[in-house]
């Protein structure tokens, strides 16, 4: 085993498409990132329309958490922890899920509420960063979106999370292959009638610049820069422009499922569902009227581990 510092913390995130891990050293108030993993796991599959979590979707979610543990041991953390969201907030079974995964992999499991995913995901985002002007932070997940206004440094001012992502805008709007152009307008509609009843106007007139965290934002990223293979370093502080989502949007939509897994820079496993996720961000963009967004890799992953080394 690895020998490391007892501030040494694995935190894994349980969310609807993905299950991701971070391994990261703290020293003086700062991460280091030691280990990143994320793998396309649909928790979240039928959620929406059953209310439950799926016996085959908790079972891809532990075996990666299996190997999960062995990689935080390999290295290892003093403390494994995780947090789960949408997916399991809204499964009626989502209790007997969290003791499973208590039980059987040794992560310190909480189920967060929407307010709280948005506080770590803002607080993982600005980490760092010099206090400014007001900063809208976008976090696009499989179940809902979380929109949260702030500047670094600071609490949030303002902060919403939306029944918005991109696997449940999959299930109720997207059937054909590629989807057709009234489903991608219902689509939208829905999308713009969320964030303007979670987000007020005068909030969104705050916002002067954006960051954008999770899948969602790297993937597409990815895809501008025709990243083969995906490299963090490119992604992390890359500016998405509204013009260029649009465009990325407009030509994955008219892609067949089979062709948008081909498609260079784009993970196959998230091209299910890049196509809604790609239009909530391009949505968001256009009702808080930013021109471009910086994409980070530090997200809700850095804000958990920050937010339990400082409760000890």
């Amino acid at each position: 085993m690895t020998e490391a510092p007892h501030s040494r913390i694995a935190v894994a995130d349980l969310g609807t498409n993905s299950t991701r891990l971070l391994v990261a050293d703290h020293a003086g108030g700062a991460l280091t990132d030691v280990e990143r993993r994320s793998e396309v796991t649909r928790l979240g599959d039928g959620v929406d329309s059953t209310g439950r979590l799926a016996d085959d979707a908790m079972g891809r979610v532990c075996a990666c958490l299996a190997r999960y543990r062995d990689v935080a041991d390999e290295l290892g953390a003093g403390r494994s922890i995780a947090v789960a969201t949408s997916a399991v907030r809204d499964a009626a079974n989502g209790a007997e899920f969290q003791q499973r995964v208590r039980e059987d992999h040794g992560f310190d499991i909480r189920v967060i509420p929407g307010e709280e995913e948005a506080r770590l995901t803002f607080l993982g985002a600005t980490a760092g960063r010099e206090p400014g002007r007001p900063t809208l932070v976008i976090d696009i997940g499989g179940g809902s979106t979380e929109f949260v206004v702030g500047e670094a440094g600071s609490p949030p001012t303002f902060h919403v999370s939306t029944r918005l992502g991109s696997v449940r805008q999959t299930e109720r709007h997207l059937e054909s292959d590629p989807p057709a152009p009234a489903e991608l307008e219902a689509m939208a509609a829905a999308a713009r009638e969320i964030i303007e009843a979670g987000a007020p106007e005068s909030v969104r007139s705050d916002a002067d610049e954006g960051i954008a965290v999770a899948g969602t934002a790297t993937q597409l990223a990815a895809v501008d820069q025709q990243l083969e293979p995906y490299e963090r370093d490119e992604v992390d502080g890359y500016r998405l422009g509204l013009g260029r989502c649009e465009g990325i949007l407009a030509r994955l939509a008219g892609l067949t499922l089979a062709e948008r897994r081909d498609v260079p820079g784009l993970d196959p496993d998230r091209a299910p569902t890049i196509v809604a996720g790609a239009m909530i961000l391009v949505e968001s963009m256009r009702l808080f009227g930013l021109e471009d967004v910086e994409v980070s890799e530090a997200d809700i992953l850095h804000g958990a581990a920050l937010a339990a080394l400082a409760e000890g």
